[in-house]
């Protein structure tokens, strides 16, 4: 199994490869999603490189290999997998869990992962709407879009993109968990503000927090 330093290396560098649309990920921003200085990440690309796993360009960026994707779809498996099994089965809060993942991700072995995925029902999604990897490397897509982007009307939420357990925290109290239905009543651009109505209940959400809460996209 690889070193966890490389596992997260291939974490964000997958991750930020989406946000890219297929274009090499600067290395600095690598660095400041790792949270190291730019040389150690290039140092770390290059090692990476020569084992097989990213395509490097000096002074462009780098990207995962088919082989380094596949190592970074099977990290992501098991920290969403964890994450889960903490909520549903542990019965942490889901505000708690991410970090607890970070950790546990690294050790947990292949073979009781999917007995976790087995126990669980092969779950598609973790507690906040990121999609779970199959053992395959298979990753289901859903159309989303934020809500701060969304049209006026009903909408059901899929996804948090904020993991901190303040955010997570705020979310659950206003009942904006995935999964949940609400209508999006008004949308004030001076006030950067939208008009929410959830179980009933009519409140205020700024535009910032908006943009962390996705939702289906129900457009043709």
């Amino acid at each position: 199994m690889p070193s966890s330093t490389v596992e997260n290396y291939l974490k964000e560098l997958y991750a930020m490869q989406l946000k890219c649309e297929g274009d090499l990920v600067p290395l600095g921003k690598l660095a400041e999603a790792v949270g190291v200085t730019a040389g150690t990440a290039t140092i770390m690309i290059k090692r990476l490189a020569k084992n097989g796993l990213v395509n490097y360009e000096s002074r462009t960026g780098a990207n995962l290999t088919p082989e380094g994707e596949r190592k970074a779809l099977n990290v992501l498996r098991r920290h969403r997998l964890v994450e889960l099994f903490l909520v549903e089965v542990v019965k942490l809060d889901w505000s708690e869990v991410h970090e607890e993942a970070e950790i546990l991700e690294h050790a947990i072995s292949d073979h009781l992962l999917q007995k976790i995925d087995d126990m669980l029902g092969n779950p598609t999604h973790d507690p906040h709407g990121d999609p779970i990897p199959a053992a395959t490397g298979e990753i289901v897509k859903r159309r989303l879009i934020s809500l701060a982007d969304s049209q006026l009307g009903p909408a059901t939420i899929a996804r948090i993109s904020d993991h901190s357990p303040q955010f997570l925290q705020f979310i659950d109290e206003q009942s904006l968990t995935p999964g949940s239905n609400l209508e999006i009543i008004n949308r004030n651009d001076i006030a950067e503000t939208i008009t929410l109505s959830v179980n009933k209940k009519q409140f205020q959400l700024g535009i910032n927090a908006a943009e962390k809460i996705f939702v289906l996209d129900e457009s043709t």
